[in-house]
């Protein structure tokens, strides 16, 4: 068994300011990889250039970060830092931006390197990173994963080199300035990684702490999630720390089948990430409790659901549902029955007919 995460990770209110000393610790010229207004207008980047100019630190700022980041825009991002001989690089934001931050560190401390051999696995250094961030899904401020579009290539998928964050400061006061959809589809992502890592091959007792820990904390927000009341200040601190906990799941086992079925939906067809996984999700469930019921039980025990029909709805009601043609279905099932890195991670095998069902079941088929 293995039980390995190397990153520096503070979950608490005002955590950027608390930690300034930290902060300063990691470098004496920043480049900070944000998307076009979210860090702005929710404060935290404000946070961060206060700590910054406290110190006399130089920065630039690259908000340039589009959602489901390519590999042009982190070159770019990274050209402009080697310009400017950044020595720490740091992502505010969602996924996207901190995913892109990962590899643009990547790419800065190794000038020999282009984007072309991202996907290439090498034993590359990388300069420090500092994330912060401001949605609650995708968990990447503890996982060393960074998801890219290749444009050139037509694909999405991560990177070759594992990259962890130096140092992850993670508040839940970002989160109110959010829209609720924003927040309903990285709680959705968060909410899959946790069942895709329970679900999973490389699933264990010592990694299984934490979807376990973090479907306790998701399930706290349920009903605030399916309200159109407000959300709480601490929901939103919930909120945050179960998407650390489902990020923290994941550098374990990966994720499985959903987030694979995904990246169709998110390349080809621009539908937000945490939807587009949380339309396969409760068909996933069903596959595996042939096999596994006993672990499909305990999340939806975790998550005071009574089957997973219940759970399906639930998932429902925060995302909606999408409808497909007949033949891009049939294109996209085809492609993921090739994916043996994603098939292998389920608990059980599971055919061709099973991965066509599970599309069948999420999606409406025209």
């Amino acid at each position: 068994m293995r039980f390995y995460i190397p990153t520096n990770i503070y979950v608490e209110k005002n955590c950027v300011q608390h930690h300034a000393k930290d902060v300063l610790a990691l470098g004496k010229k920043a480049l900070i990889v944000t998307g076009k207004h979210s860090a702005k207008t929710n404060g935290s980047l404000d946070d961060v250039l206060k700590i910054l100019q406290s110190g006399n630190v130089p920065y630039q700022i690259f908000n340039e970060v589009e959602e489901n980041p390519s590999v042009e825009t982190v070159a770019c991002a990274a050209e402009m830092g080697k310009a400017f001989a950044t020595d720490f690089v740091i992502g505010i934001g969602g996924g996207s931006p901190i995913d892109a931050a990962k590899a643009i560190a990547l790419l800065i401390a190794n000038p020999s390197e282009t984007e072309t051999s991202l996907y290439t696995p090498k034993d590359l250094k990388t300069l420090p990173l500092l994330a912060v961030p401001t949605t609650c899904g995708t968990g990447t401020e503890a996982t060393p994963v960074s998801v890219l579009t290749n444009r050139k290539g037509g694909f999405k998928k991560s990177i070759a080199c594992k990259i962890f964050p130096t140092l992850s400061l993670v508040d839940g006061k970002y989160l109110a300035f959010a829209e609720k959809e924003l927040i309903l589809n990285t709680a959705v992502d968060a909410l899959s990684h946790m069942v895709e890592s329970y679900l999973n091959s490389q699933s264990n007792v010592y990694n299984r702490m934490f979807p376990e820990y973090g479907l306790k904390i998701w399930e706290q927000n349920k009903n605030a999630l399916l309200s159109d009341a407000p959300i709480d200040e601490k929901l939103y601190e919930n909120l945050m720390l179960a998407s650390t906990l489902a990020g923290m799941s994941i550098v374990h086992t990966s994720t499985a089948l959903p987030h694979g079925m995904s990246y169709d939906l998110t390349y080809n067809l621009r539908v937000p990430h945490g939807k587009a996984v949380g339309y396969f999700l409760a068909a996933y469930m069903k596959a595996c409790e042939k096999s596994v019921p006993a672990d499909v039980r305990t999340i939806l025990d975790l998550l005071k659901l009574k089957d997973v029909a219940a759970f399906a709805e639930m998932v429902k009601a925060m995302i909606g549902t999408y409808e497909l043609p007949r033949a891009t279905v049939e294109c996209f099932a085809q492609r993921m029955c090739e994916n043996s890195s994603k098939l292998k991670l389920a608990p059980c095998e599971l055919s061709k007919e099973d991965v066509w069902e599970i599309y069948r079941e999420s999606l409406i088929i025209n």
